[in-house]
């Protein structure tokens, strides 16, 4: 019988940044990378381009989570709202159903772009959400 190779579920992740002691989040989002396109063609040959790969971008990701009293997203924010820029390094890991770290997407030279305050809703049903976007630098990803 062959061994099973099931997917990872997208609810079960943990989160580390540096220097931060909140990891809890109910939504991760933007682990991309993507390459730009350079296109070129010399005079002498046929009509079709090359293309060569340029510059590499790595996607903003975002973080959410319930609204609590503890400050330190915002305060990291602020450090950029003040002109002292903090930059961490972290990481998102994906656990396999036992809750063991299957996968890693370890980001750097992270810092906040935006930070976004809860939506409120006096007739609605529902938590609170504080919003974190980071700018990175670098993202690698490997198993853990």
């Amino acid at each position: 019988m062959a061994e099973r190779n099931d997917p990872y579920s997208n609810f079960n992740f943990i989160v580390e940044i540096e220097g931060l002691s909140v990891a809890g989040f109910n939504e991760v989002c933007g682990l991309t990378t993507e390459s730009g396109i350079i296109e070129y063609r010399n005079g002498n040959e046929n009509t079709t381009p090359r293309k060569i790969p340029g510059l590499k971008k790595y996607g903003n990701i975002v973080f959410k989570r319930g609204f609590t009293s503890n400050t330190e997203l915002w305060e990291w924010r602020r450090t950029v709202l003040d002109g002292n820029t903090e930059r961490r390094a972290g990481a998102v890991i994906v656990l396999d159903e036992n809750r063991q770290p299957g996968l890693r997407f370890e980001f750097r030279d992270a810092w906040p772009v935006k930070w976004e305050g809860p939506s409120l809703d006096a007739q609605a049903n529902g938590v609170a959400i504080e919003t974190l976007e980071l700018a990175v630098e670098g993202l690698q990803f490997d198993t853990a």
